[in-house]
């Protein structure tokens, strides 16, 4: 018998269920959407069962399939979207219908109420979570505690978006290290929860679930689960990890300054290493890897590819109709007219913070804006230079994590941005370093997620097998006259970024 491995990538649009080969080769993926809500300003919800269902539905799509056989997958893993908070009581029963995902904002008087008795600096120092603090699971927590009490006493355990999927499987409530390094309370040096957080926060640590590795086997599936969804009850079922560091390792970087670019609605450069990578200022946020006594630390653009989207949708409705009306990509026609601007996108630069502004920014206030726009501009300009303008964002978090440790003389580009050759080569250009494709595009959270099942199953020694998944199809290297073109343009970038927070300050208060 071949045995094969499930993986579930848990995203935040949705679930898609993959299936490998003992190599690492994906044979079939099948995927199914859930919804968001924004019921209030800054509160972003889902449904668990939500996740739940789609990860039965997607799963008994691809057991249909007719070359899949169910006895033959003896593992599973899975990644997921982080800074869950699931609510659940001592009988496992879910307590909320909705819950805050990650990029839920709601906390922000529980962050200010706790940095009033902790020092914020400090506390990330420790933890590590450079994202906007009420991001974190902590301060979700204590806004259930303050604003839902009657629910709130009835909690047993806060669980993640992926721990909640495990725990439907297995009936066993447990995160990973990497998925509780987003807890908000997690000392990433120790590896454990941090006693001296979880007192400041005024919460019962026993709300937080017991931590074990990534790769540990935590169960079978339940036998009424198993007829569920279509498996085996003796398919193993390994703890897996959080969508970062699962995509980390599926996208190569599990060793010391491996380094990779993730390119989609947002989009960041991360970097394993054997210790995180701490700076104050830029704030790079950090999870515990997947692969022990490893980290990923990575700093962003919030809104980089949904800024793209924003200039497609309001500058080239022509060329999106001329797409649908041909049957082609419509990014393969914006490719095609952007090449005919020349580097630079004749002196036109673009700045992507259209969603607000990151650590790195002045100030969260700063917003998009084209800088330098003349009458002689064209739309191949404005097109250019919003490819160029991502792409220089992206050289800033580059530099501030190479003046922090050693990396690689490459960088490999996975998600939906990485399939322009036009972009490619501007990336090579503006990053002054060989861009690497791979047959692992879309695929790098789902592979990682399915090394670690593979290495906690004992089907992998270790999790070297993951180069020899990587099929190299493009090596890009930069273009020396264009790279010193971009670093002209660089410095100009990064003043313009500086008004542009000042004036954002300005904005925000302005009543009209």
């Amino acid at each position: 018998m071949s045995k094969k491995i499930i993986a579930w990538d848990l995203g935040t649009g949705g679930n898609k269920t993959s299936l490998y080969d003992i190599d690492g080769n994906c044979l079939e993926e099948t995927y199914q959407s859930y919804e968001t809500s924004y019921p209030h300003h800054g509160w972003h919800e889902q449904k668990p069962n939500d996740w739940w269902q789609a990860v039965v539905k997607s799963t008994k799509r691809l057991l249909d399939k007719e070359n899949v056989d169910k006895d033959e997958i003896v593992a599973c893993g899975i990644s997921g979207h982080s800074l869950g908070v699931v609510p659940v009581n001592k009988e496992g029963e879910l307590l909320r219908e909705n819950t805050p995902i990650w990029s839920d904002g709601r906390a922000v008087k529980q962050a200010d109420k706790f940095f009033e008795r902790y020092d914020e600096s400090k506390w990330y120092n420790i933890t590590g979570n450079g994202f906007s603090p009420q991001l974190y699971s902590v301060f979700k927590i204590m806004w259930y505690r303050d604003n839902e009490p009657e629910m709130y006493k009835k909690i047993d355990k806060i669980i993640g978006t992926k721990d909640y999927i495990n725990y439907k499987l297995t009936g066993k409530i447990v995160t990973d290290q990497s998925y509780a390094s987003g807890s908000g309370v997690y000392n990433l040096k120790e590896g454990t929860y941090e006693n001296e957080l979880i007192e400041a926060s005024n919460l019962p640590p026993s709300i937080f679930p017991e931590i074990v590795p990534s790769t540990e086997v935590i169960g079978t599936i339940k036998k009424e689960v198993a007829e569920e969804i279509g498996l085996n009850e003796t398919t193993k079922v390994v703890a897996g990890g959080v969508d970062n560091s699962c995509m980390a390792l599926g996208a190569l970087a599990y060793k010391e300054g491996r380094i990779y670019n993730s390119l989609g609605s947002s989009s960041w450069i991360a970097v394993s290493s054997s210790e995180p990578l701490l700076e104050a200022n830029s704030r790079p946020y950090v999870f515990a890897h997947v692969v022990p006594g490893m980290f990923a630390s990575a700093l962003a653009i919030a809104s980089a590819g949904t800024s793209f989207e924003w200039v497609k949708n309001n500058m080239a409705k022509d060329l999106i109709n001329r797409a649908e009306k041909e049957n082609i990509n419509v990014y393969d026609l914006i490719d095609e007219e952007a090449s005919t601007s020349p580097v630079g996108a004749n002196k036109l630069l673009f700045n992507p913070s259209l969603g607000g502004g990151m650590p790195m920014d002045k100030s969260p206030n700063i917003r998009g804006a084209f800088i330098g726009l003349d009458l002689k501009h064209t739309r191949a300009d404005i097109l250019r230079s919003s490819m160029e303008g991502i792409s220089l964002g992206l050289r800033l978090c580059l530099n501030k994590l190479r003046g922090m440790t050693d990396i690689h003389d490459e960088i490999l580009l996975v998600g939906g941005g990485s399939k322009s050759p036009l972009w490619r080569q501007i990336y090579a250009d503006v990053y002054e370093m060989k861009i690497i494709k791979s047959n692992i595009d879309q695929q790098a959270a789902a592979l990682g997620a399915a090394a670690v099942a593979a290495v906690g199953t004992g089907l992998w020694k270790n999790f070297d097998k993951i180069d020899e998944v990587h099929d190299i199809s493009e090596e890009v290297p930069p273009i020396l006259e264009n790279v010193k073109k971009y670093n002209k343009l660089l410095s100009i970038y990064k003043k313009a970024a500086v008004y542009q927070s000042e004036l954002g300050d300005m904005l925000i208060p302005l009543e009209l």
